[in-house]
């Protein structure tokens, strides 16, 4: 029964309905007001907060999906966000004190102990490039410059009276939608509209774009797989490696050399993309999952190679492996010698280390010089 409600699949499943509950809940409060209220909390809960906790349910919701989307990519970070938006979610529905917002109650009460039991499916860092970095912090930068000039001058400006009307004057002035509800009266004040207006708009464009381009190359690599996907059912008798980094490289320039059959497993893009341009076939997907390694034909591989980032990460795709071909034979690279041990529990036929290969031969080298 646990292993029901530990999977990975069911968190984001169940993660997903509590985003979009929550959104529609949210909506039809704010929409149709009072529906029925009912629940033990009705006599204690002003209208005015229930209308609040269905505007906030609202974005509370839209957090709760994208928090989804990292659980479908297995980051550590979304399941942080996730567990801590979950009893948030619960908590606006009952004081929203609707039938419409029953089943978020209860699915939010579902999903905390799914995603407690599956947190070892989520252990990836986010990685953000310096440019995605320098983008974020420059939109900062500008939508406080904004507030803060706007609110300084806010005597100076028809319709700003407090940090809010700021913030909301300047967000809408830096993306250029400009409602026209909140004006400039003075020279001093258009002249920092004008500032505002062409730092923002180049920040957001930046901003849109470096944010955009690892999802559009997500898309490219994804429309690749497809094209390959004869390829992957011509497969028999390959190599299957499971991860790609600084280990496996030399694996696959010998395996390229020998004109071998092989297939990589990576969960970068970016790496996807790049072997395939060498003639490599490769494919993004989460070297630990079923359904990337069936794809890959592991029923059909003669031997699989586990040398992903972490031994953690490379005991999942070893147990892995292990369930969907009990016959094939599996390699796996210990990056800490300590955890040999542990890979061949989990199911390796063969662990090696690169680091105690590479001391035994320094070693040897420096045997044959003294003599």
């Amino acid at each position: 029964m646990v292993g029901d409600w530990s999977g990975k699949r069911v968190s984001v499943l169940l993660t997903t309905v509590v985003g979009v509950l929550s959104i529609l809940t949210g909506i039809a409060n704010i929409a149709y007001g009072e529906v029925a209220v009912i629940g033990p909390l009705q006599p204690y809960v002003p209208p005015a907060v229930r209308t609040a906790a269905g505007f906030t349910g609202a974005i509370t919701g839209f957090l709760v999906l994208l928090g989804a989307v990292g659980l479908r990519r297995g980051f550590r970070v979304a399941w942080a966000l996730t567990m801590l938006l979950l009893p948030v979610t619960a908590a606006q529905g009952l004081i929203q004190s609707s039938p419409l917002s029953l089943p978020l109650v209860v699915f939010s009460a579902l999903s905390i102990p799914s995603l407690v039991l599956s947190r070892h499916h989520f252990r990836d860092e986010v990685t953000l490039t310096s440019a995605q970095v320098a983008a974020g912090l420059a939109l900062g930068a500008v939508l406080a410059y904004g507030t803060a000039g706007t609110y300084a001058l806010r005597e100076e400006f028809a319709g700003v009276s407090t940090l809010l009307d700021a913030f909301y004057f300047t967000l809408v002035t830096a993306s250029t939608v400009g409602y026209g509800d909140v004006t400039a009266t003075t020279q001093v004040a258009r002249l920092f509209t004008i500032s505002v207006l062409a730092f923002g708009t180049a920040t957001f464009a930046i901003a849109l774009g470096t944010l955009l381009a690892p999802i559009l190359e997500a898309r490219f690599a994804a429309a690749l797989g497809r094209v390959r996907d004869r390829e992957f059912d011509l497969l028999e008798d390959h190599v299957l490696l499971l991860g790609y980094g600084d280990v496996t490289e030399p694996v696959v320039a010998e395996l390229h050399d020998r004109d071998s059959q092989f297939v990589v497993v990576t969960r970068e893009a970016d790496r996807a993309m790049d072997l395939s341009e060498r003639d490599v076939l490769a494919m993004q997907g989460e070297p630990s999952d079923e359904a990337t390694l069936e794809r890959a034909r592991i029923e059909e591989a003669s031997v699989a190679i586990a040398a992903t980032e972490t031994d953690s990460q490379d005991a999942f795709s070893v147990l892995t492996a292990r369930q969907l071909a009990p016959e094939l034979r599996i390699v796996a690279a210990a990056t800490n010698t300590e955890n040999a041990s542990k890979l061949e529990r989990a199911g390796a036929d063969v662990v090696v280390s690169p680091a105690t290969i590479g001391g035994k031969l320094l070693a040897g080298a420096v045997s044959v010089d003294q003599k």
